[in-house]
């Protein structure tokens, strides 16, 4: 009778389940299931720290209602910090099969155009036919027609590299310099930094920026809610003690996760003024086209400002990869500074 009764309820539990992956797909999948879990966590968790703040300070109540400027702009950069982060996570790091894609259907426009612009012209006297020719309509890489994907690889590669070398055993695809394929993801990322659990997708070429966004958003909000806490320690430490247990667990949670937010964004801030990336600074001895470098050299660096430009303003299109430096590039930038280099702004 007992058997029969579980049996009955494991059947409905699994229509039930069942229906419920018919309503949202998402959830059939395991990890997608944990991405979502671990964001609804970190939003609950927000929604705790800034709840608990307005439930038991009332002097930020009272403060709210003489100067509403301050609690707004909390809140704004509250929602903004949440906004940034569903941003981030919902956007693309750059695929390496994306890239692909959009070269390939570039070309094929390419060629479309380059067929439907041959226009037969006459001469004066009839007599002649010129065909002109169409010039190109689009260009991708400094001294590049429409090529390719895998002729547009070994390009950035010194020459003689095979293309065997450069094929990823996973999705079988050429990887540019700075991809690695994402065992999370399941795909190639191009200028792989690594992958967040907590965004649940990649960071990579394609949403560095926001990610380094967030994270400061992240910062401060962190570091304003820190600073509401101690104010209200500081005035109400005799009311109510289970309420001052309270504010003081949460603050100690709080003052551990300024602390790695910060040392996060300092270290990304690092790497975005070296051009450098997570994998290719902690696995610098095991990726083959960075073995034989110096330490101290930044082979992708073009100074502190061009860096900036790129990463802020440049990095719109997939296409805009970068291709291994020279053997005359690397003995140039591992060239020590001089006074004159510094007057005439090389690290810039």
């Amino acid at each position: 009778m007992l058997s029969a009764l579980c049996h009955t309820l494991r059947d409905s539990g699994g229509g039930v389940l069942d229906r419920c992956y018919r309503v949202f797909p998402c959830l059939a999948d395991p990890a997608r299931r944990s991405s979502l879990g671990l964001k609804a966590a970190l939003v609950m968790l927000h929604l705790v720290f800034v709840g608990v703040l307005f439930l038991f300070d009332t002097d930020l109540i009272e403060k709210t209602k003489h100067q509403p400027w301050y609690t707004g702009l909390y809140l704004v950069l509250f929602v903004i910090t949440l906004v940034q982060y569903f941003v981030t996570s919902g956007s693309s790091p750059g695929y390496v099969l994306d890239a692909m894609r959009e070269v390939n259907e570039t070309n094929a426009l390419f060629r479309k155009i380059s067929t439907s612009s041959k226009q037969p012209a006459s001469s004066k006297n009839g007599n002649m036919v010129i065909t002109v020719e169409g010039s190109q309509s689009g260009r991708y890489f400094p001294g590049s027609n429409a090529t390719s994907w895998t002729k547009l690889v070994l390009e950035m590669y010194p020459p003689g590299t095979s293309i065997r070398t450069l094929t990823c055993p996973y999705c079988n695809v050429e990887q540019p310099p700075r991809a690695k394929h994402c065992h999370d993801c399941d795909r190639c990322v191009l200028q792989f930094d690594h992958h967040c659990v907590w965004l649940g997708t990649c960071v990579g070429q394609g949403n560095h920026c926001r990610f380094w966004w967030y994270l400061c958003e992240e910062t401060v909000l962190c570091l304003w809610t820190g600073i509401l806490y101690i104010t209200y320690l500081k005035t109400n430490i005799s009311r109510a003690w289970w309420k001052d247990a309270i504010m003081i667990v949460l603050l100690v949670i709080l003052a551990i996760s300024l602390i790695f937010l910060l040392l996060l964004l300092l270290f990304h801030s690092y790497l975005i003024l070296t051009n450098q990336t997570t994998y290719e600074l902690v696995r610098r001895r095991r990726i083959p086209y960075l073995r034989g470098i110096p330490d101290r050299v930044y082979p992708f660096s073009k100074g502190v400002c061009r860096n900036l430009y790129e990463f802020c303003c440049v990095r719109s299109s997939m296409t805009n990869l970068e291709r291994l430096p020279t053997a005359l590039e690397l003995e140039e930038k591992s060239r020590p500074y001089s006074c004159f280099d510094f007057f005439t702004c090389r690290c810039c």
